[in-house]
């Protein structure tokens, strides 16, 4: 199982309640802030929600 970085590059100003829950539940809470996750199903779901407010990269 791979891991993958998920990085904030938008802010979560006017969007919607949704949206700034699953951000919140990736564990970010700023801009340009880096967290890392394993690359499940559960997780890049929630990143397909957020992908205009995010940058993923695959890691090792």
């Amino acid at each position: 199982m791979g891991k993958i970085v998920v990085k904030q590059v938008k802010s979560a100003i006017n969007r919607t309640q949704n949206q700034k829950r699953t951000l919140e539940a990736l564990g970010l809470r700023k801009m340009n802030q880096v967290v890392e996750h394993d690359d499940t199903p559960n997780i890049l779901g929630m990143v397909n929600k957020v992908k205009h407010l995010v940058s993923v990269e695959e890691t090792k």
